[in-house]
């Protein structure tokens, strides 16, 4: 199932308070990038970042899930009504992340 982008556009007004957040489509899901690096992306309207150190201690009860068959371990963000919660946990994340 593909994402739509009424999810895609209300997860992004959720990031609207953080600086350089950007996307891309990608066979029916979407990219999530925060200031040119990858956090993760919006797969079967579900919100999933890269499980990084940060991210699992900010979120230590976050349930782990794959976008697609074959795809690495995300975690799946269950609390998008918050934006405060979003945007501290992308400033959380993006120094533990790879450059583009």
């Amino acid at each position: 199932m593909a994402s739509s982008k009424e999810y895609l556009y209300f997860i992004l007004e959720q990031l609207s308070d953080l600086d350089d957040i950007s996307y891309r489509p990608m066979m029916g899901e979407y990219i999530i990038y925060y200031r040119g690096k990858i956090i993760g992306g919006i797969y079967d309207d579900r919100l999933l970042v890269k499980k990084t150190k940060s991210a699992l201690e900010y979120m230590p009860s976050a349930v782990c899930a794959r976008p697609y068959d074959g795809a690495k371990e995300m975690l799946s963000v269950d609390e998008v009504n918050g934006k405060e919660l979003l945007t501290k946990l992308f400033k959380t994340m993006y120094d533990e992340l790879p450059p583009r």
